[in-house]
Protein backbone atom coordinates (compact mmCIF):
# COMPACT_ATOMS: atom_id res chain seq x y z
CA UNK A 1 0.00 0.00 0.00
CA UNK A 2 2.10 2.87 -1.28
CA UNK A 3 1.26 6.33 -0.01
CA UNK A 4 -0.33 8.51 -2.71
CA UNK A 5 0.19 12.24 -3.19
CA UNK A 6 -2.81 14.61 -3.35
CA UNK A 7 -2.85 14.77 -7.16
CA UNK A 8 -2.87 10.97 -7.44
CA UNK A 9 -5.69 10.77 -4.90
CA UNK A 10 -7.82 13.20 -6.94
CA UNK A 11 -7.23 11.20 -10.12
CA UNK A 12 -8.09 8.01 -8.25
CA UNK A 13 -11.36 9.46 -6.97
CA UNK A 14 -12.40 10.69 -10.45
CA UNK A 15 -11.68 7.30 -12.02
CA UNK A 16 -13.52 5.51 -9.26
CA UNK A 17 -16.60 7.72 -9.72
CA UNK A 18 -16.66 6.97 -13.45
CA UNK A 19 -16.38 3.24 -12.75
CA UNK A 20 -19.25 3.38 -10.24
CA UNK A 21 -21.46 5.04 -12.85
CA UNK A 22 -20.73 2.20 -15.28
CA UNK A 23 -21.54 -0.39 -12.59
CA UNK A 24 -24.88 1.25 -11.89
CA UNK A 25 -25.82 0.89 -15.55
CA UNK A 26 -24.95 -2.80 -15.60
CA UNK A 27 -27.47 -5.54 -14.67
CA UNK A 28 -26.79 -8.11 -11.95
CA UNK A 29 -27.89 -11.67 -11.35
CA UNK A 30 -30.84 -12.10 -8.97
CA UNK A 31 -28.77 -13.38 -6.10
CA UNK A 32 -27.67 -12.61 -2.54
CA UNK A 33 -24.15 -11.19 -2.67
CA UNK A 34 -23.75 -10.74 1.11
CA UNK A 35 -21.20 -12.72 3.08
CA UNK A 36 -22.33 -15.92 4.77
CA UNK A 37 -22.77 -13.83 7.93
CA UNK A 38 -25.06 -11.35 6.15
CA UNK A 39 -22.56 -8.52 5.70
CA UNK A 40 -22.93 -6.37 2.58
CA UNK A 41 -20.24 -6.93 -0.04
CA UNK A 42 -19.35 -4.31 -2.64
CA UNK A 43 -18.81 -5.34 -6.23
CA UNK A 44 -15.11 -4.41 -6.02
CA UNK A 45 -12.69 -3.00 -3.44
CA UNK A 46 -10.17 -0.19 -3.54
CA UNK A 47 -7.77 1.48 -1.12
CA UNK A 48 -10.49 3.52 0.60
CA UNK A 49 -7.86 5.19 2.77
CA UNK A 50 -4.70 5.42 0.68
CA UNK A 51 -2.78 6.82 3.64
CA UNK A 52 -3.67 3.95 5.97
CA UNK A 53 -0.76 2.89 8.17
CA UNK A 54 0.73 -0.36 6.94
CA UNK A 55 3.02 -0.86 9.95
CA UNK A 56 0.40 -0.23 12.64
CA UNK A 57 -2.46 -2.24 11.14
CA UNK A 58 -0.93 -4.86 8.87
CA UNK A 59 2.79 -5.13 9.52
CA UNK A 60 5.12 -8.02 8.81
CA UNK A 61 4.62 -11.74 9.49
CA UNK A 62 5.96 -12.66 12.91
CA UNK A 63 5.83 -9.07 14.15
CA UNK A 64 3.26 -7.11 16.18
CA UNK A 65 0.29 -6.91 15.62
CA UNK A 66 0.63 -10.30 13.80
CA UNK A 67 -2.13 -9.58 11.27
CA UNK A 68 -0.08 -11.49 8.70
CA UNK A 69 0.85 -14.40 11.00
CA UNK A 70 2.69 -15.29 14.20
CA UNK A 71 5.73 -16.75 12.40
CA UNK A 72 8.02 -14.83 10.02
CA UNK A 73 8.14 -17.64 7.46
CA UNK A 74 5.07 -19.66 8.54
CA UNK A 75 4.80 -22.94 6.62
CA UNK A 76 8.23 -22.63 5.04
CA UNK A 77 9.52 -23.37 8.51
CA UNK A 78 7.01 -26.00 9.57
CA UNK A 79 3.69 -27.17 8.15
CA UNK A 80 0.59 -27.04 10.29
CA UNK A 81 -0.17 -30.06 12.48
CA UNK A 82 -2.57 -32.35 10.64
CA UNK A 83 -5.18 -33.76 13.00
CA UNK A 84 -8.25 -35.90 12.47
CA UNK A 85 -10.83 -35.79 15.24
CA UNK A 86 -11.30 -39.45 16.17
CA UNK A 87 -13.03 -41.44 18.85
CA UNK A 88 -15.71 -44.12 18.97
CA UNK A 89 -16.76 -47.20 20.89
CA UNK A 90 -14.31 -48.50 23.46
CA UNK A 91 -10.81 -47.15 24.15
CA UNK A 92 -9.43 -50.21 22.35
CA UNK A 93 -11.52 -49.41 19.24
CA UNK A 94 -10.24 -45.85 19.12
CA UNK A 95 -6.67 -46.91 19.85
CA UNK A 96 -6.76 -49.04 16.69
CA UNK A 97 -8.00 -46.04 14.66
CA UNK A 98 -5.18 -43.87 16.08
CA UNK A 99 -2.53 -46.33 14.99
CA UNK A 100 -4.11 -46.42 11.52
CA UNK A 101 -4.14 -42.62 11.21
CA UNK A 102 -0.55 -42.33 12.41
CA UNK A 103 0.51 -44.92 9.84
CA UNK A 104 -1.05 -42.77 7.09
CA UNK A 105 0.90 -39.65 8.00
CA UNK A 106 -1.21 -37.89 10.64
CA UNK A 107 1.02 -35.82 12.93
CA UNK A 108 -1.20 -35.26 15.98
CA UNK A 109 -4.10 -37.00 17.71
CA UNK A 110 -7.43 -35.42 18.67
CA UNK A 111 -9.74 -37.27 21.07
CA UNK A 112 -13.51 -37.18 20.56
CA UNK A 113 -15.34 -38.33 23.71
CA UNK A 114 -18.87 -39.73 23.85
CA UNK A 115 -21.77 -37.92 25.49
CA UNK A 116 -21.64 -39.75 28.85
CA UNK A 117 -17.96 -38.80 29.22
CA UNK A 118 -18.63 -35.20 28.19
CA UNK A 119 -21.37 -34.93 30.82
CA UNK A 120 -19.42 -36.68 33.58
CA UNK A 121 -21.33 -39.98 33.76
CA UNK A 122 -19.93 -43.49 34.03
CA UNK A 123 -21.15 -45.99 31.39
CA UNK A 124 -23.42 -47.77 33.88
CA UNK A 125 -25.32 -44.60 34.82
CA UNK A 126 -28.99 -44.59 33.71
CA UNK A 127 -28.40 -41.40 31.67
CA UNK A 128 -25.64 -43.20 29.71
CA UNK A 129 -27.88 -45.94 28.37
CA UNK A 130 -27.79 -46.12 24.59
CA UNK A 131 -25.10 -43.41 24.28
CA UNK A 132 -21.89 -45.19 25.25
CA UNK A 133 -19.33 -44.96 22.45
CA UNK A 134 -21.86 -43.55 19.98
CA UNK A 135 -20.50 -40.06 19.29
CA UNK A 136 -16.97 -40.58 20.61
CA UNK A 137 -14.88 -42.83 22.78
CA UNK A 138 -16.01 -43.76 26.29
CA UNK A 139 -13.47 -43.00 29.03
CA UNK A 140 -14.45 -43.23 32.69
CA UNK A 141 -11.27 -44.37 34.45
CA UNK A 142 -7.50 -44.31 34.39
CA UNK A 143 -7.58 -47.81 32.93
CA UNK A 144 -9.60 -46.53 29.97
CA UNK A 145 -7.12 -43.72 29.34
CA UNK A 146 -4.22 -46.18 29.45
CA UNK A 147 -5.98 -48.39 26.89
CA UNK A 148 -6.73 -45.37 24.69
CA UNK A 149 -3.02 -44.60 24.31
CA UNK A 150 -1.64 -48.14 24.39
CA UNK A 151 1.50 -48.24 22.23
CA UNK A 152 1.52 -44.45 21.73
CA UNK A 153 4.34 -42.54 23.39
CA UNK A 154 2.81 -39.45 24.98
CA UNK A 155 6.23 -37.82 25.06
CA UNK A 156 6.47 -37.93 21.26
CA UNK A 157 2.97 -37.15 19.98
CA UNK A 158 0.80 -34.07 20.53
CA UNK A 159 -2.59 -34.96 22.03
CA UNK A 160 -5.68 -32.75 21.82
CA UNK A 161 -8.66 -33.62 24.01
CA UNK A 162 -12.10 -32.12 23.32
CA UNK A 163 -13.47 -32.11 26.84
CA UNK A 164 -14.87 -29.27 28.95
CA UNK A 165 -17.17 -29.87 31.94
CA UNK A 166 -15.07 -32.72 33.42
CA UNK A 167 -11.82 -31.56 31.78
CA UNK A 168 -9.89 -31.52 35.05
CA UNK A 169 -10.67 -35.23 35.54
CA UNK A 170 -9.63 -36.26 32.02
CA UNK A 171 -6.47 -34.18 32.50
CA UNK A 172 -5.80 -36.17 35.68
CA UNK A 173 -6.25 -39.48 33.81
CA UNK A 174 -3.86 -38.21 31.11
CA UNK A 175 -1.23 -37.12 33.64
CA UNK A 176 -1.39 -40.45 35.47
CA UNK A 177 -1.09 -42.32 32.14
CA UNK A 178 1.98 -40.28 31.18
CA UNK A 179 3.57 -40.99 34.56
CA UNK A 180 2.97 -44.72 34.06
CA UNK A 181 4.75 -44.40 30.69
CA UNK A 182 7.62 -42.66 32.54
CA UNK A 183 7.12 -39.51 30.46
CA UNK A 184 8.06 -36.35 32.43
CA UNK A 185 5.17 -33.91 32.62
CA UNK A 186 7.32 -31.10 31.24
CA UNK A 187 7.58 -33.04 27.96
CA UNK A 188 3.84 -33.42 27.38
CA UNK A 189 2.59 -31.52 24.33
CA UNK A 190 -0.97 -31.01 23.32
CA UNK A 191 -4.17 -29.17 24.12
CA UNK A 192 -7.07 -29.51 26.50
CA UNK A 193 -10.15 -27.73 25.18
CA UNK A 194 -11.29 -26.88 28.70
CA UNK A 195 -13.35 -23.89 27.51
CA UNK A 196 -16.27 -23.91 29.90
CA UNK A 197 -17.48 -20.41 28.99
CA UNK A 198 -18.15 -21.60 25.45
CA UNK A 199 -20.27 -24.41 26.89
CA UNK A 200 -22.55 -21.93 28.65
CA UNK A 201 -22.75 -19.82 25.49
CA UNK A 202 -23.23 -22.44 22.80
CA UNK A 203 -22.62 -26.16 23.31
CA UNK A 204 -24.47 -26.62 26.63
CA UNK A 205 -22.31 -29.43 28.04
CA UNK A 206 -21.54 -27.96 31.44
CA UNK A 207 -21.65 -29.70 34.81
CA UNK A 208 -20.99 -27.07 37.49
CA UNK A 209 -22.19 -23.42 37.71
CA UNK A 210 -20.12 -20.69 35.98
CA UNK A 211 -18.24 -19.36 39.02
CA UNK A 212 -17.07 -22.73 40.44
CA UNK A 213 -16.20 -23.71 36.87
CA UNK A 214 -13.84 -20.74 36.63
CA UNK A 215 -12.19 -21.77 39.91
CA UNK A 216 -11.53 -25.20 38.35
CA UNK A 217 -10.04 -23.48 35.28
CA UNK A 218 -7.62 -21.39 37.36
CA UNK A 219 -6.52 -24.49 39.29
CA UNK A 220 -5.60 -26.14 35.99
CA UNK A 221 -3.91 -22.97 34.74
CA UNK A 222 -1.78 -22.82 37.88
CA UNK A 223 -0.83 -26.50 37.82
CA UNK A 224 -0.02 -26.73 34.12
CA UNK A 225 1.89 -23.44 34.08
CA UNK A 226 4.25 -24.86 36.71
CA UNK A 227 4.37 -28.52 35.71
CA UNK A 228 3.49 -28.73 31.99
CA UNK A 229 5.07 -25.74 30.18
CA UNK A 230 4.57 -27.22 26.67
CA UNK A 231 0.89 -28.00 27.18
CA UNK A 232 -1.96 -25.71 26.07
CA UNK A 233 -4.22 -25.59 29.14
CA UNK A 234 -7.21 -24.01 27.39
CA UNK A 235 -8.23 -24.08 23.74
CA UNK A 236 -10.63 -21.16 23.64
CA UNK A 237 -13.22 -22.30 21.18
CA UNK A 238 -15.21 -20.33 18.66
CA UNK A 239 -15.94 -23.48 16.70
CA UNK A 240 -19.03 -24.46 18.64
CA UNK A 241 -20.26 -20.86 18.78
CA UNK A 242 -20.23 -20.84 14.98
CA UNK A 243 -21.83 -24.29 14.79
CA UNK A 244 -24.65 -22.97 16.98
CA UNK A 245 -25.44 -20.42 14.26
CA UNK A 246 -23.37 -17.31 14.97
CA UNK A 247 -21.94 -14.99 12.35
CA UNK A 248 -18.20 -14.84 11.73
CA UNK A 249 -17.93 -11.59 13.72
CA UNK A 250 -19.89 -13.07 16.63
CA UNK A 251 -17.70 -16.17 16.62
CA UNK A 252 -14.62 -14.00 16.80
CA UNK A 253 -15.94 -11.50 19.35
CA UNK A 254 -17.44 -14.04 21.76
CA UNK A 255 -14.40 -16.29 21.56
CA UNK A 256 -11.92 -13.51 22.25
CA UNK A 257 -14.14 -12.16 25.04
CA UNK A 258 -13.96 -15.62 26.64
CA UNK A 259 -10.19 -15.58 26.21
CA UNK A 260 -9.90 -12.21 27.92
CA UNK A 261 -12.12 -13.50 30.76
CA UNK A 262 -9.72 -16.41 31.32
CA UNK A 263 -6.80 -13.98 31.36
CA UNK A 264 -8.56 -11.80 33.93
CA UNK A 265 -9.36 -14.76 36.19
CA UNK A 266 -5.79 -16.02 35.92
CA UNK A 267 -4.45 -12.63 36.96
CA UNK A 268 -7.00 -12.44 39.81
CA UNK A 269 -5.79 -15.86 41.00
CA UNK A 270 -2.31 -14.39 41.43
CA UNK A 271 -0.69 -15.63 38.24
CA UNK A 272 1.64 -13.48 36.14
CA UNK A 273 0.00 -13.00 32.75
CA UNK A 274 3.24 -13.81 30.92
CA UNK A 275 3.54 -17.09 32.82
CA UNK A 276 0.28 -18.56 31.50
CA UNK A 277 -0.90 -16.55 28.47
CA UNK A 278 1.63 -18.12 26.04
CA UNK A 279 -0.04 -21.51 26.63
CA UNK A 280 -3.53 -20.33 25.79
CA UNK A 281 -4.57 -21.38 22.29
CA UNK A 282 -7.68 -20.92 20.18
CA UNK A 283 -9.98 -23.14 18.13
CA UNK A 284 -11.88 -21.61 15.22
CA UNK A 285 -14.39 -22.75 12.64
CA UNK A 286 -13.59 -22.44 8.94
CA UNK A 287 -16.87 -21.97 7.11
CA UNK A 288 -17.66 -21.64 3.42
CA UNK A 289 -17.38 -17.87 2.86
CA UNK A 290 -13.78 -18.10 1.73
CA UNK A 291 -12.58 -14.50 2.11
CA UNK A 292 -14.63 -13.78 5.23
CA UNK A 293 -12.98 -16.71 7.02
CA UNK A 294 -9.46 -15.66 6.02
CA UNK A 295 -10.18 -12.11 7.19
CA UNK A 296 -11.59 -13.41 10.48
CA UNK A 297 -8.36 -15.25 11.27
CA UNK A 298 -6.27 -12.17 10.44
CA UNK A 299 -8.46 -9.92 12.61
CA UNK A 300 -8.29 -12.41 15.49
CA UNK A 301 -4.50 -12.15 15.70
CA UNK A 302 -4.52 -8.36 15.59
CA UNK A 303 -7.20 -7.95 18.26
CA UNK A 304 -5.56 -10.43 20.65
CA UNK A 305 -2.13 -8.84 20.26
CA UNK A 306 -3.35 -5.31 20.92
CA UNK A 307 -5.46 -6.21 23.95
CA UNK A 308 -2.82 -8.42 25.53
CA UNK A 309 -0.15 -5.75 25.17
CA UNK A 310 -2.13 -2.60 25.85
CA UNK A 311 -4.90 -3.72 28.24
CA UNK A 312 -3.40 -6.63 30.15
CA UNK A 313 0.20 -5.42 30.20
CA UNK A 314 1.77 -8.59 28.80
CA UNK A 315 5.43 -8.00 28.03
CA UNK A 316 6.37 -11.37 26.57
CA UNK A 317 5.83 -11.41 22.80
CA UNK A 318 4.60 -15.01 23.08
CA UNK A 319 1.66 -13.68 25.13
CA UNK A 320 0.70 -11.41 22.22
CA UNK A 321 0.66 -14.19 19.63
CA UNK A 322 -2.69 -15.84 19.00
CA UNK A 323 -2.13 -19.45 17.95
CA UNK A 324 -5.09 -21.44 16.74
CA UNK A 325 -6.40 -24.79 15.58
CA UNK A 326 -9.07 -24.89 12.88
CA UNK A 327 -11.78 -27.39 12.07
CA UNK A 328 -13.83 -27.21 8.92
CA UNK A 329 -17.53 -26.45 9.42
CA UNK A 330 -19.49 -29.51 10.45
CA UNK A 331 -22.75 -27.59 10.17
CA UNK A 332 -22.08 -26.96 6.47
CA UNK A 333 -21.99 -30.67 5.62
CA UNK A 334 -25.05 -32.12 3.95
CA UNK A 335 -26.63 -35.56 4.16
CA UNK A 336 -27.75 -35.01 0.57
CA UNK A 337 -25.08 -35.88 -2.02
CA UNK A 338 -22.50 -36.42 0.77
CA UNK A 339 -19.61 -36.85 -1.66
CA UNK A 340 -19.64 -33.12 -2.41
CA UNK A 341 -18.74 -32.54 1.23
CA UNK A 342 -15.22 -33.46 0.13
CA UNK A 343 -15.14 -30.28 -1.98
CA UNK A 344 -16.70 -28.18 0.80
CA UNK A 345 -14.07 -29.38 3.22
CA UNK A 346 -11.29 -28.68 0.72
CA UNK A 347 -12.32 -25.04 0.29
CA UNK A 348 -12.67 -24.58 4.04
CA UNK A 349 -9.31 -26.20 4.74
CA UNK A 350 -7.67 -23.97 2.14
CA UNK A 351 -9.15 -20.87 3.82
CA UNK A 352 -7.75 -21.99 7.18
CA UNK A 353 -4.28 -22.40 5.68
CA UNK A 354 -4.42 -19.04 3.88
CA UNK A 355 -5.48 -17.57 7.23
CA UNK A 356 -2.38 -18.99 8.94
CA UNK A 357 -3.69 -21.80 11.15
CA UNK A 358 -1.27 -23.78 13.35
CA UNK A 359 -3.19 -27.04 13.12
CA UNK A 360 -6.14 -28.30 11.11
CA UNK A 361 -8.86 -30.94 11.19
CA UNK A 362 -10.71 -31.57 7.96
CA UNK A 363 -14.17 -33.11 8.35
CA UNK A 364 -15.00 -36.37 6.62
CA UNK A 365 -17.74 -36.46 4.00
CA UNK A 366 -19.92 -38.78 6.10
CA UNK A 367 -19.81 -36.89 9.42
CA UNK A 368 -23.31 -35.51 8.96
CA UNK A 369 -24.55 -39.12 8.93
CA UNK A 370 -22.32 -40.89 11.45
CA UNK A 371 -18.83 -41.05 12.88
CA UNK A 372 -16.25 -41.17 10.06
CA UNK A 373 -15.54 -44.43 8.32
CA UNK A 374 -11.88 -45.34 7.76
CA UNK A 375 -12.06 -44.47 4.06
CA UNK A 376 -13.76 -41.11 4.64
CA UNK A 377 -11.22 -40.20 7.33
CA UNK A 378 -8.38 -41.06 4.96
CA UNK A 379 -9.84 -38.84 2.20
CA UNK A 380 -10.16 -35.96 4.67
CA UNK A 381 -6.53 -36.36 5.72
CA UNK A 382 -5.40 -36.62 2.10
CA UNK A 383 -7.23 -33.32 1.46
CA UNK A 384 -4.92 -31.60 3.94
CA UNK A 385 -1.88 -33.26 2.43
CA UNK A 386 -2.95 -32.12 -1.04
CA UNK A 387 -3.23 -28.52 0.19
CA UNK A 388 0.18 -28.76 1.82
CA UNK A 389 2.15 -30.42 -0.94
CA UNK A 390 0.41 -29.75 -4.27
CA UNK A 391 -1.23 -26.31 -4.27
CA UNK A 392 1.79 -24.11 -3.51
CA UNK A 393 -0.14 -22.05 -0.95
CA UNK A 394 2.24 -23.07 1.83
CA UNK A 395 5.14 -21.39 0.03
CA UNK A 396 4.08 -17.80 0.81
CA UNK A 397 3.07 -16.16 4.08
CA UNK A 398 -0.35 -14.44 4.00
CA UNK A 399 -0.59 -14.48 0.19
CA UNK A 400 -3.88 -12.53 0.24
CA UNK A 401 -2.48 -9.77 2.45
CA UNK A 402 -2.80 -6.44 0.65
CA UNK A 403 -5.94 -7.50 -1.17
CA UNK A 404 -8.20 -4.47 -0.78
CA UNK A 405 -11.15 -6.79 -0.24
CA UNK A 406 -9.43 -8.89 2.42
CA UNK A 407 -8.01 -5.84 4.23
CA UNK A 408 -11.45 -4.18 4.24
CA UNK A 409 -13.10 -7.34 5.58
CA UNK A 410 -10.38 -7.71 8.23
CA UNK A 411 -10.98 -4.14 9.42
CA UNK A 412 -14.76 -4.57 9.40
CA UNK A 413 -14.70 -7.79 11.44
CA UNK A 414 -12.31 -6.21 13.93
CA UNK A 415 -14.62 -3.19 14.32
CA UNK A 416 -17.66 -5.43 14.88
CA UNK A 417 -15.78 -7.46 17.49
CA UNK A 418 -14.71 -4.32 19.37
CA UNK A 419 -18.33 -3.14 19.44
CA UNK A 420 -19.35 -6.45 20.98
CA UNK A 421 -16.64 -6.09 23.65
CA UNK A 422 -18.20 -2.78 24.67
CA UNK A 423 -21.65 -4.37 24.98
CA UNK A 424 -20.28 -7.27 27.04
CA UNK A 425 -18.47 -4.88 29.40
CA UNK A 426 -21.68 -2.87 29.84
CA UNK A 427 -23.44 -6.09 30.91
CA UNK A 428 -20.84 -6.71 33.60
CA UNK A 429 -18.49 -9.07 31.76
CA UNK A 430 -18.73 -12.50 30.18
CA UNK A 431 -20.21 -14.45 33.10
CA UNK A 432 -22.84 -11.80 33.76
CA UNK A 433 -23.68 -11.70 30.04
CA UNK A 434 -24.07 -15.49 30.06
CA UNK A 435 -26.39 -15.35 33.08
CA UNK A 436 -28.49 -12.70 31.32
CA UNK A 437 -28.73 -14.74 28.11
CA UNK A 438 -27.03 -12.12 25.92
CA UNK A 439 -24.84 -14.47 23.88
CA UNK A 440 -27.62 -16.99 23.46
CA UNK A 441 -30.03 -14.37 22.06
CA UNK A 442 -27.47 -12.95 19.63
CA UNK A 443 -26.62 -16.39 18.26
CA UNK A 444 -30.27 -17.44 18.03
CA UNK A 445 -31.13 -14.35 15.97
CA UNK A 446 -28.18 -14.89 13.61
CA UNK A 447 -29.10 -18.55 13.14
CA UNK A 448 -32.71 -17.65 12.43
CA UNK A 449 -31.71 -15.02 9.87
CA UNK A 450 -29.43 -17.46 8.06
CA UNK A 451 -32.03 -20.24 7.99
CA UNK A 452 -34.58 -17.79 6.66
CA UNK A 453 -32.31 -17.03 3.69
CA UNK A 454 -32.00 -20.74 2.95
CA UNK A 455 -35.75 -21.26 3.19
CA UNK A 456 -36.33 -18.35 0.79
CA UNK A 457 -33.54 -19.60 -1.51
CA UNK A 458 -31.64 -16.35 -1.13
CA UNK A 459 -28.76 -18.53 0.07
CA UNK A 460 -28.17 -21.62 -2.06
CA UNK A 461 -27.00 -24.87 -0.47
CA UNK A 462 -26.09 -27.29 -3.23
CA UNK A 463 -28.12 -30.48 -3.04
CA UNK A 464 -30.47 -29.08 -0.39
CA UNK A 465 -32.50 -26.20 -1.84
CA UNK A 466 -31.13 -26.33 -5.39
CA UNK A 467 -29.50 -28.91 -7.68
CA UNK A 468 -31.41 -31.62 -5.80
CA UNK A 469 -31.28 -35.26 -6.92
CA UNK A 470 -34.82 -36.60 -6.68
CA UNK A 471 -35.14 -40.06 -5.15
CA UNK A 472 -31.55 -39.97 -3.96
CA UNK A 473 -30.31 -42.93 -1.93
CA UNK A 474 -27.24 -42.70 0.28
CA UNK A 475 -24.84 -45.41 -0.87
CA UNK A 476 -21.62 -44.59 0.99
CA UNK A 477 -20.47 -46.92 3.80
CA UNK A 478 -21.46 -45.75 7.29
CA UNK A 479 -19.66 -46.62 10.54
CA UNK A 480 -22.10 -48.45 12.80
CA UNK A 481 -21.61 -48.53 16.58
CA UNK A 482 -23.59 -51.32 18.23
CA UNK A 483 -24.41 -52.04 21.87
CA UNK A 484 -21.27 -54.16 22.33
CA UNK A 485 -19.20 -51.13 23.37
CA UNK A 486 -21.63 -50.25 26.15
CA UNK A 487 -21.71 -53.82 27.44
CA UNK A 488 -17.92 -54.08 27.43
CA UNK A 489 -17.41 -50.73 29.18
CA UNK A 490 -19.93 -51.59 31.90
CA UNK A 491 -18.36 -55.03 32.43
CA UNK A 492 -14.83 -53.59 32.57
CA UNK A 493 -15.96 -50.92 35.02
CA UNK A 494 -17.48 -53.51 37.34
CA UNK A 495 -14.33 -55.66 37.24
CA UNK A 496 -12.16 -52.64 38.06
CA UNK A 497 -14.31 -51.74 41.05
CA UNK A 498 -13.99 -55.27 42.38
CA UNK A 499 -10.19 -54.98 42.30
CA UNK A 500 -9.63 -51.70 44.10
CA UNK A 501 -9.27 -50.54 47.68
CA UNK A 502 -12.70 -49.08 48.48
CA UNK A 503 -11.49 -47.25 51.60
CA UNK A 504 -8.72 -45.48 49.66
CA UNK A 505 -11.17 -44.46 46.95
CA UNK A 506 -13.60 -43.10 49.54
CA UNK A 507 -10.89 -41.09 51.31
CA UNK A 508 -9.59 -39.64 48.04
CA UNK A 509 -13.11 -38.52 47.09
CA UNK A 510 -13.65 -36.95 50.51
CA UNK A 511 -10.43 -34.95 50.08
CA UNK A 512 -11.67 -33.64 46.75
CA UNK A 513 -14.99 -32.56 48.23
CA UNK A 514 -13.29 -30.73 51.10
CA UNK A 515 -10.87 -29.00 48.70
CA UNK A 516 -13.77 -27.83 46.54
CA UNK A 517 -14.94 -25.83 49.55
CA UNK A 518 -11.49 -24.36 50.14
CA UNK A 519 -8.57 -23.07 48.10
CA UNK A 520 -6.32 -26.12 47.68
CA UNK A 521 -5.45 -26.90 44.06
CA UNK A 522 -7.70 -29.72 42.88
CA UNK A 523 -5.46 -31.21 40.18
CA UNK A 524 -3.07 -33.25 42.41
CA UNK A 525 -5.99 -34.55 44.48
CA UNK A 526 -7.87 -35.73 41.39
CA UNK A 527 -4.71 -37.33 39.96
CA UNK A 528 -4.33 -39.28 43.21
CA UNK A 529 -8.00 -40.33 43.13
CA UNK A 530 -7.53 -41.54 39.55
CA UNK A 531 -4.57 -43.66 40.64
CA UNK A 532 -6.76 -45.14 43.38
CA UNK A 533 -9.18 -46.17 40.57
CA UNK A 534 -11.89 -43.63 41.34
CA UNK A 535 -14.15 -43.21 38.31
CA UNK A 536 -15.14 -40.14 36.35
CA UNK A 537 -18.69 -40.27 37.68
CA UNK A 538 -17.57 -40.69 41.29
CA UNK A 539 -15.23 -37.71 41.13
CA UNK A 540 -17.91 -35.55 39.51
CA UNK A 541 -20.41 -36.46 42.22
CA UNK A 542 -17.90 -35.56 44.95
CA UNK A 543 -17.39 -32.13 43.33
CA UNK A 544 -21.14 -31.58 42.84
CA UNK A 545 -21.70 -31.97 46.58
CA UNK A 546 -19.80 -28.72 47.09
CA UNK A 547 -20.21 -26.87 43.78
CA UNK A 548 -23.81 -27.79 42.98
CA UNK A 549 -25.36 -27.68 39.51
CA UNK A 550 -26.68 -24.90 37.25
CA UNK A 551 -29.73 -24.16 35.12
CA UNK A 552 -29.44 -21.43 32.49
CA UNK A 553 -31.98 -18.68 31.96
CA UNK A 554 -34.40 -19.57 29.16
CA UNK A 555 -34.01 -17.50 26.00
CA UNK A 556 -37.00 -16.78 23.76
Amino acid sequence: MNKLNSNQINIFEDDKKQWEENVNRTSERDSDFDTLSGEKVDVCYFPENPEKSYVEDIGFPGQFPYTRGVHPNLYRGRLWTMRQFAGFGTPEDTNNRYHLLLSKGQTGLSVAFDMPTLMGYDPNHPFSEGEVGKCGVNVSSLKDMESLFEGINLGEISISQTINGPAIILLAFYIATAEKQNVPLNQLRGTLQNDILKEFIAQKEWIFPPKPSMRIITDMLSFCTKKMPLFNTISISGYHIREAGSTAAQELAFTLADGFAYVEHGIAAGLNVDDFAPRLSFFFNSHLDFFEEISKFRAARRIWARHMKNKYGAKNERSWKLRFHTQTAGCSLTAQQPEINIARTGFQGLAAVLGGTQSLHTNSMDETLALPSEKAAEIALRTQQLIAYETGVANVVDPLGGSWFVEELTDKIEEQAENYFIQIDELGGVISAIEKGFFQREIAKAASDYQGKIDQKKRIVVGVNKFVNDGEEIDIPILQIGSEAEQKQCNDLEKMKQNRNTDKVKKSLEKIQVACGGTENLVPLIVQAAKEKATLGEIVEAMKKEFGEWQETAVF
